[in-house]
Order: structure tokens, then C-alpha cells, then sequence
């Protein structure tokens, strides 16, 4: 079964510096029916203004994902990292115990657009940490985040898996599900079909009761969607 959660019905603030929205209830944002998905508790899709960000603050016990989609990223935190995030990369900052940190664009003339998205771990009061990795742009599925961190990818404390997708237009490509797994695909850029199912950028669609995906780029632009693969 296949259920979408629509770019147009997500939440939606403009604090002014920053214009986001949110596929699930989050700071002033409080909708009963959409609460996350699984483990997956946030996919906020952030425009930052030139030079803003925001302040030091802290996490705990929270698999927090940035996937910057334009622009760059300054981030800082407690335990020493001091980074720059371009465009197409992926960080993955466990916050463990408890972190602080701040992310500023890193540019004073242009906007900076990431997705921000928090995953409930299964390992709880450990030692933060973090990484940090560009994991290309090839034709299909690869895998950035794992429990194990297999083969390079991203590890991460709870059993799920991150893909990258991404298609040329015409392509199509078959994802397995395993028995008793629940899929969520955030589509971000393109037009993607999941099995009959159309998604633009911004859609979310959750994916119960199956053991396989057609998905398929009917556009005329590369598709890029990330696939949560969750318990």
C-alpha cells in the first residue's frame, strides 16, 4: 500500500531567515495524523537566507541526517567538528549523550536549501558522533547509510537504511523490499513513479505491505529521491 503525503500539504513557517516546511509535526507545527513514519520522525525541507542559521543548540538521543541540496553549510558542534557541507553531500551527527551545535549558510549572497531529517535511534546515551561523506552522483540506488556501515556507507544506530536515488529520464529500476519493512521515498528533484503512483519534488510516499517497487523516472529532468528503508 501506497500513501502519499503531498508537497502542498506539508506544514509551513517563514521565521523570516529561514522558509521551511515539514513533512511531519515539528516545532509549531502539530498535526496528530502525521507524527512521522517508523523510525523516521523528520524530513524538514529548510531554505536558509544568505549569512543566517541557527544558533547553538542541543540534541540528544537523535540520528540527525543534512543533505544539502543547494548551497553550502557551516556547522560547528561540541565535540570539535568544525566542517563545511557542499551541495550533494551527506552528514549524519548522532547526538548520543548530548551535542551542541550551529549551521549557518555559508555564503553571504546566495540561499542555502538542505533537508533536515531525524531518525529515532535504537541505541540510546552513547557518545556523540558524527560523519560526513559525498557519495557521488551515479545512475540508481546507492546506499548511504547502514547499521553496520558497510561498504562506506554512513552508520547509523537503528536498523534502517538510507538510498540515493537517481534516474534519467526514461529509466526504470526494481527495489525489494523485505518482509515486514516499511519504505518511505522523499522525492527531490524530478518526477518519479512508484509502481502507479506520481511523485514531484517535495511529495513523501508511504510504502506498507510490499515486497517490491517499480520506480521510474515519467519526466523529462534527472530524478533524485531519497528511500528510507525502516523497520
Amino acid at each position: 500500500m501506497i500513501t502519499v503525503r503531498y508537497a502542498q500539504d506539508r506544514g509551513q513557517a517563514n521565521y523570516g531567515w529561514l522558509d521551511t516546511k515539514y513533512s511531519f509535526s515539528f516545532a509549531d507545527y502539530y498535526d496528530p495524523a502525521h507524527m512521522g513514519f517508523s523510525s523516521l520522525r523528520v524530513i524538514n525541507d529548510d531554505l536558509i537566507y544568505p549569512g543566517a542559521g541557527f544558533d547553538t543548540h542541543g540534541h540528544r538521543d537523535m540520528e540527525i541526517i543534512t543533505y544539502i541540496t543547494d548551497g553550502s553549510i557551516e556547522h560547528k558542534d561540541s565535540e570539535g567538528n568544525v566542517r563545511v557541507l557542499p551541495a550533494g553531500e551527506f552528514q549524519l551527527m548522532s547526538a548520543g549523550k548530548g551535542i551542541y551545535h550551529s549551521e549557518y549558510n555559508a555564503s553571504q549572497v546566495d540561499k542555502l536549501a538542505l533537508l533536515q531529517i531525524w531518525i529515532e535511534p535504537n541505541e540510546f546515551g552513547g557518545t556523540p558522533g558524527y560523519q560526513q561523506k559525498d557519495f557521488g552522483h551515479d545512475q540508481g540506488i546507492t546506499t548511504i547509510a547502514t547499521p553496520t556501515g558497510e561498504n562506506g556507507t554512513l552508520q547509523i544506530k537503528q536498523d534502517a537504511k538510507l538510498h540515493q536515488l537517481i534516474l534519467e529520464p526514461g529509466s526504470t529500476i526494481d527495489f525489494d523490499i523485505e518482509l515486514g519493512r516499511n519504505v518511505y521515498v522523499h522525492q527531490v528533484t524530478g518526477t518519479l513513479l512508484v509502481d502507479a503512483t506520481s511523485l514531484s519534488p517535495g511529495d513523501g510516499a508511504k510504502v506498507e505491505n510490499q515486497d517490491s517497487l517499480e520506480l521510474k523516472n515519467s519526466g523529462d529532468d534527472t530524478v533524485t529521491a531519497l528511500i528510507f528503508d525502516l523497520p
